[in-house]
Order: structure tokens, then C-alpha cells, then sequence
């Protein structure tokens, strides 16, 4: 019986015989009476990945978990068109990214609703128009992945919004501020919109029936202030003190109200679509036939909260 050469070795043991790869060249020659192996799906892209390195590499499929939603791209739309960018960094192939042990997704903790539209700018170079309160969430990503070109373009938005609704208000912050010296303010029925109102003391003051779309009251003391039937939609309350403020029936559809105080205040029959609570005090509030859809409360406290 004919011995092969490791098995005329003394002292080899036989199942050490080295198993053909699946990968071997078609133009070595087989051994006798044995059949190819059929490559697998791993093997074949592994065999693709052996004859052109770098356009595999480039183009083979990246899948990514942004805080559970799940996308699908490739190494070359994450570092082609901002190349200074985290994301480039992390897919350069200088990194060993952890991956899901099973999907192989790479898991990054961020909010996974607005890295859409960061693919379609790494992808074409442009975003759909958005709202301002979209705008400066889009922002915030872009800022984290270190995305310059992005941050830049949405600053432009922002910065024409900023000029086509200034044109619109009736009065200018300088004028808010000599009429809050007043013992009782009012604002009723005026057109606000656009205006930055941020870090004022506007407490108690009456902006019933007021448009006040797109306006900045970031920082703002807005205690016991009255919004009775507003338009503010796209507005930024970004923490601003809204304790015991009336908000009857105002229209505040995707504004922005992260980390403000909003206890006790009253959002009976408000249109809250979109809105972005994210870690907001609604302690107390009363939200009865409120319109919540789509609105953000993550991290937002709701003790005590009416919501019937």
C-alpha cells in the first residue's frame, strides 16, 4: 500500500495530515481521488478579497447599529467624502472595531433616526430640507462624528432661516427687552417668529394668540408665562424654565424643549407632534388630550404627569 510522505515520517502522528484548502490555486494539481470542495459564502468572498484587496475591501458591505437601528453600507461611502471624520478613522482599516458576534454589526451608541440622512451625505453630498429643531439635532451628530463638510452645510441652512424669519417679526429683541421693563407685558396676538429671545427674563409675560414659530427661548425664564393657543412650531426652549406656564391648545409640533422645566405647566389640548423632550422635567404637568405622536421623551421625567 502506498504511504503518503507525512505518514513516512516517524513519529507524525496521522491526524495531524494538513485538510486541502477550499482555497487552494486551480493551478496547483489535486491529490489522487480527490473531489473538490464547493466554497462557501465566507470562502468565496475571502477568495475575492485575496485576488483584488483593495476594491473588495472598499466596496464589501459595512453593516452598522446606530442605538438599534440598523444600516447598511460600505468603507468607501464612510471615508471617501469626509476623510478627517471619526467615521473615516474607524473604517480606515488602521482600527479593530468590535462586531456582533453573530451579524457582525459594528454598534455605536447614537441616536440611529438622523444617520440616514449623515449616509446620504457621505453618499451624494446632500440632505432633504429639514426643519430648524431638525436642522440642530442633524447638527449634533454631525458635530460628533467630527463631520466638518456637514456641520458647515447645516450651518448655511440655519443661517438663511435665521435671515427670512427675521423679516418676519414685528418686533426685534431690542424692543422685547425695553417692553419686559414694564410691571405687566403683553405680547398677544403678535408675530414673534424667528426672533432669538434666548436667556431673557419674559416670567409671567402674555404671548396668547402670538406667532411665535421658529423663535429661540433657549435659557429663558418663561415662569408662569401664557402661550394660550400659539403657533410655535420649530420653536427651541431648550432648557428655559416653563414651571407653571399655560400652554392651552398651543401648537408647539416639533419643537425643541430638551432639559427644560416644564412642572406643573398646563399642555392641555396641545399639538406636541415631533417634539423633542429628551430629559425634560414634566413632573406634574398636565397633558390631558395632548398630542404626542412621534415626540421624543427619552430620559424625560413624567412623575406625577396627567397624560389622560
Amino acid at each position: 500500500e502506498r504511504r503518503s510522505k507525512w505518514n513516512s515520517r516517524p513519529g507524525r502522528p496521522p491526524h495531524l495530515n494538513p485538510d486541502p484548502s477550499p482555497l487552494r490555486s486551480p493551478h496547483l494539481p489535486r491529490r489522487h481521488g480527490q473531489n473538490p470542495r464547493p466554497l462557501s459564502t465566507l470562502n468565496r468572498r475571502a477568495a475575492a478579497a485575496m485576488q483584488s484587496p483593495e476594491s473588495s475591501s472598499s466596496a464589501a458591505p459595512v453593516l452598522l447599529n446606530i442605538g438599534g437601528t440598523k444600516y447598511a453600507t460600505t468603507a468607501e461611502t464612510l471615508t471617501q467624502r469626509e476623510p478627517d471624520s471619526m467615521l473615516a478613522a474607524m473604517f480606515s482599516g488602521r482600527h479593530t472595531l468590535p462586531q456582533h458576534p453573530t451579524t457582525g454589526a459594528v454598534f455605536v451608541d447614537r441616536d440611529g433616526k438622523h444617520f440616514r440622512h449623515i449616509l446620504n451625505w457621505l453618499r451624494d453630498g446632500a440632505i432633504p430640507t429639514l426643519s430648524e429643531s431638525e436642522y440642530h439635532q442633524l447638527l449634533r451628530e454631525a458635530e460628533y462624528y467630527q463631520l466638518l463638510g456637514l456641520a458647515d452645510y447645516i450651518n448655511e441652512k440655519l443661517a438663511l432661516k435665521k435671515t427670512d424669519n427675521s423679516c418676519e417679526a414685528e418686533l426685534t429683541r431690542k424692543d422685547v427687552i425695553k417692553c419686559i421693563q414694564a410691571q405687566k407685558i403683553r405680547f398677544r396676538g403678535l408675530n414673534l417668529s424667528g426672533l432669538d429671545l434666548s436667556k431673557l427674563d419674559l416670567s409671567e409675560v402674555d404671548f396668547s394668540y402670538a406667532c411665535i414659530e421658529r423663535t429661540n427661548f433657549s435659557c429663558a425664564n418663561l415662569h408662569k408665562a401664557k402661550f394660550r393657543l400659539v403657533e410655535a412650531a420649530h420653536s427651541t426652549f431648550e432648557q428655559a424654565n416653563l414651571h407653571e406656564c399655560e400652554l392651552t391648545g398651543a401648537n408647539l409640533q416639533e419643537a425643541v424643549l430638551d432639559r427644560a422645566n416644564v412642572q406643573s405647566a398646563n399642555l392641555q389640548d396641545a399639538c406636541l407632534m415631533g417634539c423633542s423632550f429628551i430629559e425634560t422635567d414634566v413632573r406634574s404637568a398636565h397633558l390631558q388630550n395632548a398630542n404626542l405622536t412621534g415626540a421624543d421623551l427619552n430620559g424625560a421625567n413624567l412623575e406625577g404627569a396627567n397624560l389622560k
